[in-house]
């Protein structure tokens, strides 16, 4: 299992009339979790894309909501690979608030795509050999 955390404060921008974060924008927090997952591994989706020619489009999104976030809030999103990636990958996350309490949790499956022919592939090596390392541990 691979876990990173990262943080991000909710812009005024993000919030609705109540001055919650919008339901809707939780998403775009998963992705930052993904994307600063990907960064602490020493990649990028940047790299994924135009080096492996691998995207990763979404086939599945899932989120309960605990408690909300308002504007100014510092939150923690944690993004967790719970199992090695074949075909699919599933991101976990959890976001919580600047007490460490739990506002929202879910998760996100995707696809690997050959962007040159479209076609599903498998989990590119770059990825999974950096993930290999923290599922060895488990096994241990």
């Amino acid at each position: 299992m691979y876990s990173f955390d990262t943080q991000a404060r909710v812009r005024y921008g993000e919030t609705d009339q109540m001055g919650y974060l919008y339901y809707g924008n939780y998403a775009l927090y998963y992705e930052v979790g993904r994307v600063e997952l990907f960064r602490s591994l020493g990649m990028t989706y940047k790299a994924l894309e135009e080096e492996y020619h691998v995207m990763m489009p979404v086939l599945s999104l899932q989120q309960r909501y605990v408690r909300p976030a308002f504007y100014d809030n510092l939150l923690t999103i944690r993004t967790t690979v719970r199992k090695m990636p074949d075909k699919t990958v599933t991101f976990h996350h959890e976001i919580f608030n600047e007490d460490q309490k739990l506002i929202n949790g879910g998760s996100v499956r995707l696809a690997f795509i050959d962007t040159l022919t479209g076609k599903r592939v498998t989990a590119p090596a770059v990825f999974t050999d950096k993930l290999k390392p923290f599922f060895e541990e488990a096994t241990k």
